[in-house]
């Protein structure tokens, strides 16, 4: 059964809205809600904002953050 949320057009914004998705994101990567670029990015699906954010961000946290949501 697919999860809640596809993260190829659901949105980080709409991810951060909801208090269960929210919850994740804060404990994968606490900083991000807090980010000075998340106005910019907020209205991207969430995959996009991850594949921008790849150099900076390591591949064992996107995927554990794409499977603890995914799990929704």
């Amino acid at each position: 059964m697919a999860g809640k949320y596809d993260l190829d057009v659901t949105t980080l914004g709409q991810l951060l809205e909801d208090p269960e998705a929210r919850a994740i994101i804060v404990d994968v990567v606490p900083e991000l809600p807090d980010h000075p670029m998340l106005a910019m990015v907020k209205g991207m699906p969430a995959n996009t904002v991850l594949a921008m954010a790849a150099s900076q961000f390591p591949a064992d946290k996107a995927a554990l953050l794409k499977e603890r949501i995914s799990a929704l």
